[in-house]
């Protein structure tokens, strides 16, 4: 069953860029924090929020982070996601304690919008589906078995049982496999990832997800997440010769979210 990308921000900071300010202050203010936060209304924290990221003070914006929840993504893509280990917590579904009864999967656009490749594409995820279902099936005859030998209770064997069997079943489904996943990130492990992951040369799923939580994080944080985007946005590309060459199109892409 073929699924798409779903992505919310569940939970976030409150003010976010008040507590930086609030934080970013107190290094040079001989006030206490009672008295900064009292002088810090909207427009002075946008301004002062402007100020910081424009010259590349970020250490105070880890004091904020953002929760997301994200479904309708593959393997594939949480391979890469939790690769951003600094300033991120993930908790990801489990194949070993869910079994699936129907997986679904995720069909990148190259094959989706090939009739040749799709048909292929999708028969191959039934027949996992297929094959899954029966090794689960004499996995769990053969340990219910064992356990009850061993003199289990009948309904204790049962639950052993399934779980031993789909432990070892889930090893046939393939990278497509759908996955869900909470995740949190501080902002600046946000501005890390999507410096990284908005970049036309990103693999394709995790660009699309990058940019999906890039526009939530700026509708609630817009000062904040004004100098974050794809490498290009304020600089000359880093790829050098591997460089997509639409610097430009990217930079007006961003600035229109």
């Amino acid at each position: 069953m073929k699924s798409s990308l779903k992505v919310k921000l569940i939970s976030y900071t409150h003010e976010p860029e008040k507590l930086i300010a609030s934080a970013a202050k107190m290094c040079y203010s001989s006030v206490g924090i009672d008295e900064i936060e009292k002088a810090l209304d909207k427009d002075s924290v946008k301004k002062f929020i402007d100020m910081l990221m424009s010259i590349g003070h970020e250490s105070p914006i880890e004091h904020v982070s953002f929760t997301f929840g994200v479904q309708g993504i593959s393997r594939t893509l949480t391979h890469q996601l939790v690769r951003h280990r600094i300033g991120s917590s993930y908790s990801q579904q489990s194949q070993r304690y869910v079994k699936l009864e129907q997986f679904q999967y995720i069909i990148p656009p190259s094959i989706e919008s090939n009739k040749e490749a799709r048909e292929i594409f999708i028969k191959a995820m039934e027949q996992d589906q297929k094959d899954y279902d029966e090794i689960s099936n004499i996995l769990y005859k053969k340990h219910f078995k064992e356990l009850q030998e061993q003199g289990l209770d009948i309904k204790v064997a049962k639950s052993k049982a399934e779980k031993m069997s789909i432990e070892d079943a889930r090893y046939i489904f393939p990278n497509a496999c759908e996955t869900k996943i909470v995740f949190t990130m501080n902002a600046r492990a946000l501005f890390n990832f999507f410096k990284h992951r908005c970049c036309n040369r990103a693999q394709w799923e995790i660009r699309n997800l990058s940019i999906e939580m890039y526009k939530l994080v700026k509708e609630v944080a817009p000062s904040l997440f004004k100098y974050s985007g794809p490498n290009c946005l304020y600089d000359t590309c880093p790829e050098g010769k591997m460089s997509c060459g639409k610097m430009q199109e990217v930079r007006e892409k961003f600035r229109n979210m």
